[in-house]
């Protein structure tokens, strides 16, 4: 480990806090304003796609899948050691490198999605990623919930017809919005805040989760009633074994399995997990025309960091970027980027990269998973949208 300099306050800020947290003060500001390194896992798709053009994926989610959304929305950099891996450069990631997302785009042959809210060198001709680091389903008005997210996509699509029957060329076609996959990757910033309202009381964290899978009800609706077909939809990863979580200084180990994670709040995620489920049932049963795929992330993950030895890494539940070195490297009043940060030298061999987020490894090790069809429901492809 490596301890590092800060690089400011408001960098600072962004990394002292949870994204979650840090939305909640961005908000703040709003409301006064309105009354914001490793392929070693991944393989291409078999088959590339055949549906007219290239494939198209609109992204609505939180910081597991923000490409860019929070430092485009807001201006705030995000500088290395963020993106050091493969990027060498920080592009607003919260990550040393690609995320689940990037590795997906990658098995397409198609480049990594733009954020929504980037002003210059977008490329949207393959889809757009409205995920923000932060973003809840709840409050639903709020920047940038899940509800605020799917009115973006409803803007864009608008403005692209608008934009085609005036001339413009190059714009996404009716078709491509007909043949595009919907991506939802949305809940664990809900399910943490939850649990930190609670205060112990996990009847109060059980009470908030039907809310939050109503919205991601509406969200799916939404965008089919506006022509989607194809959607998919991520459930949530063990809370309880993120660093930050299991970091938090407890009485004694009655609340940790033996994986090292906290059993209450990786309760909590499997009860959100069981009731989106059923969702996505439900609504595969109702809008029949429609394919929605469910994929089980925690299983994933919890693989991961239960057989990580088995699987090539050391340290499952550390972070490579944070600061207090083991068991954890993880210090809330000094996490990564914060003035006084270590730094793991390979990220390599760490699942996470900051305490909260997963290292480019890992991401590419769960990206690999999702490829195999074996966690989704139906077992199907990744690309089954673009094969027409």
């Amino acid at each position: 480990m490596r301890e590092m300099r800060g690089t400011g306050s408001i960098s600072n800020l962004l990394h002292t806090t949870t994204c979650m947290s840090f939305l909640i003060i961005l908000t703040m500001i709003f409301s006064l304003r309105f009354m914001a390194e490793s392929l070693r896992f991944v393989r291409k798709a078999d088959a590339g796609c055949t549906a007219a053009g290239s494939p198209v994926v609109f992204n609505f989610g939180d910081s597991n899948s923000d490409t860019g959304g929070i430092m485009a929305a807001f201006g705030f950099p995000i500088p290395l050691p963020e993106g050091r891996v493969f990027f060498k450069r920080s592009t607003g990631r919260l990550c040393d490198g690609r995320l689940i997302i990037d590795f997906l785009c990658e098995s397409l042959n198609t480049h990594f999605l733009s954020p929504y809210m980037e002003a210059l060198g977008a490329n949207f001709s393959n889809g757009v990623n409205f995920a923000i680091c932060g973003s809840k389903t709840l409050p639903k008005n709020e920047p940038f919930a899940l509800y605020v997210q799917t009115q973006q996509f409803l803007h864009f699509r608008t403005r692209t017809s608008y934009l085609m029957s005036q001339g413009m060329n190059g714009l996404l076609s009716e078709e491509q919005f007909r043949n595009a996959l919907y991506m939802i990757d949305i809940g664990q910033n809900d399910i943490s805040g939850a649990f930190q309202e609670a205060n112990g009381n996990y009847n109060h964290v059980l009470s908030r989760i039907p809310p939050i899978v109503a919205e991601i009800k509406d969200a799916i609706k939404l965008l089919y009633e506006s022509g989607g077909r194809k959607f998919w939809v991520h459930n949530s990863g063990p809370l309880g074994c993120v660093p930050q979580k299991v970091a938090i200084p407890r009485n004694d180990n009655t609340d940790v399995d033996a994986a090292g994670c906290l059993i209450s709040h990786n309760n909590g995620v499997s009860e959100f997990n069981s009731q989106l489920s059923t969702l996505v049932d439900s609504l595969g049963a109702e809008l029949k025309d429609a394919t929605i795929v469910y994929v089980d992330i925690y299983s994933i993950k919890y693989d991961l960091i239960a057989n990580y030895s088995k699987h090539g890494f050391e340290n499952p539940l550390m972070a490579c970027c944070g600061h207090g070195g083991p068991p954890h490297n993880y210090n809330p009043k000094i996490s990564c980027m914060a003035m006084g940060f270590t730094l793991c030298e390979d990220g390599s061999k760490f699942i996470s990269w900051d305490g909260v987020h997963y290292t480019e490894a890992a991401n590419s090790f769960v990206a690999s998973k999702i490829l195999t069809g074996e966690y989704s429901r139906p077992k199907i492809s990744f690309d089954f949208f673009c094969k027409g």
